[in-house]
């Protein structure tokens, strides 16, 4: 059987032929964490107890599936957004820390407010639930075209008990546009990656996270960013704002794109990294 320090060994230096060993030590010691239920400091005074036959079985399970590229998220099921645990698979893209600034700046923008918000492509449902969890007043609706995506969503906020209206729906298709209402708050994270950048792509996001989710066909990277700034036109009660999380190297574009269909403000913003990445704009 394995002890906690050579089972870590073990793990960390198999998945140095996916990540690099810094990448590959920190999962290593977070899978670790979470077979054993044992920090990394008590792993380490304890570095030689023995795995359990339990925690062994579940070990090895775990790391035939990192060995492939798998995310360590979608292999332990779980990822941490906004300070809370969400469930993800296959379905949803795994939540980052970028969505995070994206969320905090429309909380900061309708903190005690009752708007009435809605998610465009939801996911996992990080957004929305998070949102309606800060902003208990706000009445919160969120969409997807995925069934997948849906089921996720929905045992996220079971789990977090907050009260999103989550429902299925083919954004793209704009002749059912009509039945939807009127928001203050339109947020979303679409797809914005062109199908042709696939390749420029680490094998980890292209060949698990779900592409639907990811890509726009060809190299129409402004595909959903037209179609919102048109639906927010008719479906954003007046003063109410576009909040998007964009691709870098179209941010500017995507404002022209706001600017240029009639939004009365635009402001772009940097993430944590310094990239252009979120962007408002009121109607």
């Amino acid at each position: 059987m394995l002890t906690y320090s050579s089972a870590y060994k073990e793990l960390a230096v198999a998945l140095e032929a996916v990540y690099d060993g810094r990448e590959a030590a920190a999962i290593a010691h977070e899978v670790m964490e979470h077979i054993t239920g044992a920090t990394r400091l008590q792993r380490v005074t304890d570095k030689d107890k023995l795995l359990t036959v339990t925690e062994g079985e579940e070990y090895e399970r775990l790391k035939s599936l990192l060995v492939t590229g798998m995310p360590m998220q979608y292999a332990l099921g779980k990822a941490w957004f906004a300070g809370r645990q969400f469930m993800v698979n296959e379905h949803v893209l795994i939540p980052r820390p970028e969505t995070e600034e994206l969320v905090k700046w429309i909380e900061d923008d309708s903190k005690g407010a009752n708007v009435k918000l809605l998610d465009i492509g939801t996911g996992s449902g990080c957004i929305p639930i998070s949102l309606k969890l800060s902003i208990p007043h706000a009445e919160v609706s969120a969409m997807d075209i995925s069934m997948g995506a849906l089921g996720v969503a929905k045992e996220n906020a079971k789990r977090h008990q907050s009260d999103v209206d989550l429902f299925l729906f083919d954004f793209l298709d704009t002749s059912d546009w009509n039945e939807l209402p009127k928001y203050d708050v339109i947020v979303s994270n679409p797809p914005y990656i062109p199908e042709t950048e696939q390749h420029t792509m680490h094998t980890n996001v292209k060949d698990f996270e779900p592409g639907q989710a990811l890509f726009v066909p060809g190299d129409d990277a402004q595909l959903f960013y037209r179609h919102i700034a048109e639906f927010g036109l008719v479906h954003l009660n007046e003063g109410g704002a576009v909040y998007c999380e964009l691709h870098v190297d179209h941010a500017t574009a995507t404002q022209e794109l706001f600017k240029e269909a009639g939004y009365s403000f635009t402001e772009l913003r940097q993430d944590m990294h310094g990239n252009n990445r979120m962007l408002k704009a009121q109607k």
